[in-house]
């Protein structure tokens, strides 16, 4: 026998269930986005992603599987023909995640939670590197680190011209030492 899916059937039996996520997955696929009751874009968000997965590997077993579970009608074939098209290479960088799930409010009518669902679309951008703690940036052993030393500048209350001719004094007796 087979086991039921967990929480409700979203006001019927498992065949109109099944039939209700395929007509929600090819409107989110086709429109890019749609608001929905929370629940029902819940229930869909896993389908919609198990299809554009099946979408990224583009073989031809896969389009029959996407077929097979949004319908034969022609619009499906539409439907699958976006996702394989326009979809699947939009998102094929991304390991994952490919839907989003906004709330927007309750609806007017009956106070229902509503939600937006829709694709995410944008070019995945790489997480950056947490910055360790100072102490776990210290120099390896093997690379020896560079030791610049610097002369000491005085203070002088003489012209700026003056300072200068200090810096320039102070740059050229590290190379003197180093001619010797």
């Amino acid at each position: 026998m087979p086991k039921p899916t967990k929480g409700a059937r979203l006001g019927g039996g498992p065949a109109h269930e099944r039939l209700l996520l395929a007509n929600l997955a090819a409107s989110v696929i086709e429109h890019k986005s749609i608001r929905t009751t929370e629940t029902k874009a819940k229930r869909v968000r896993p389908l919609v992603e198990r299809l554009i997965t099946k979408a990224k590997r583009g073989d031809l077993h896969a389009r029959r599987q996407v077929l097979s579970t949004l319908g034969g009608s022609a619009k499906s074939k539409e439907i699958a023909y976006i996702l394989f098209e326009q979809v699947a290479p939009l998102v094929a960088e991304r390991e994952g995640g490919y839907t989003r799930i906004t709330k927007v409010g309750n609806r007017k009518g009956d106070n229902a939670p509503m939600a937006v669902i829709e694709l995410v679309l944008e070019p995945v951008q790489p997480k950056a590197k947490k910055a360790a703690p100072a102490k776990a940036e210290a120099p390896k052993a093997e690379e020896p680190a560079e030791v610049v030393e610097e002369a000491p500048v005085e203070e002088t209350a003489e012209t700026p011209a003056a300072e200068t001719e200090v810096v320039e004094e102070a740059a050229e007796a590290p190379a003197e030492d180093e001619a010797k």
